[in-house]
């Protein structure tokens, strides 16, 4: 993970880390899971640099995360193992369980942030949209047509397990929908990464604006 780094906020342009008086607020979280089931390892850095490394031993779903990181512009280390010998739900549920917890926990209060995001993400002949607020209301609104086989090592009935443990921890409200696309290695990198993308959006400092985005005056 990056070094942590603090300063004035003249000092702080290349950092999108929320700002309070004259500090720049680091935004971080980590957390240990250890169950029966699984073994989770995390540490999350929102104002990074899209950087990545994961383990959870499904190689494609490895993937998946590394893209959505990247494309959030925050910095990500997991390492997660399970009982993949009796199927991947458990390992992906929980990944996602542990993501939403710390990005809860990294965002605080989140004062000054934008809350809102959302992309429309094409790659190659599939469509996807995604939009999201980071409301403290969990909700997933899911419309996307995978096969119910394995993708290259994955299974794509877990999808929806992970993005449900994520925005229930994370207290997200989360609205995706293939619009287009055939190839389900298509489908499924168009959503991680429009995820990523909405998220690094809702995330970012709103310009202007310090305060808590709502007008109830919490999230």
């Amino acid at each position: 993970m990056p070094r942590p780094c603090a300063g004035t906020c003249a000092d702080a342009g290349r950092l999108r880390g929320a700002i309070c008086a004259n500090l720049v607020v680091m935004r971080k979280s980590s957390l240990e899971r250890n169950t029966s089931e699984t073994r989770v390892k995390l540490e999350l850095d929102l104002d990074g640099e899209g950087r990545c490394e994961v383990s959870t031993g499904i190689g494609f779903f490895d993937h998946m995360l590394e893209l959505l990181s990247y494309h959030a512009g925050m910095d990500l280390s997991l390492e997660a193992s399970g009982d993949l010998e009796v199927d991947q739900h458990h390992t992906v549920e929980d990944v996602g369980l542990c993501l939403g917890k710390c990005l809860k926990e990294a965002l605080g209060d989140k004062a000054g942030i934008e809350r809102y995001g959302w992309a429309l993400l094409p790659m190659d002949e599939a469509l996807c949209m995604v939009s999201l607020d980071l409301s403290g209301r969990p909700h997933l609104s899911y419309r996307l047509e995978l096969p119910a086989r394995l993708v290259s090592d994955f299974d794509p009935t877990c999808l929806r397990e992970f993005l449900q443990a994520l925005v229930n921890e994370g207290g997200i409200t989360l609205h995706l929908e293939g619009l287009a696309g055939e190839n389900p290695h298509h489908v499924m990198e168009a959503a991680f990464k429009g995820i990523g993308r909405a998220l690094g959006a809702a995330m970012r400092p709103a310009a202007g604006r310090r305060g808590i985005p709502s007008s109830k005056g919490t999230l």
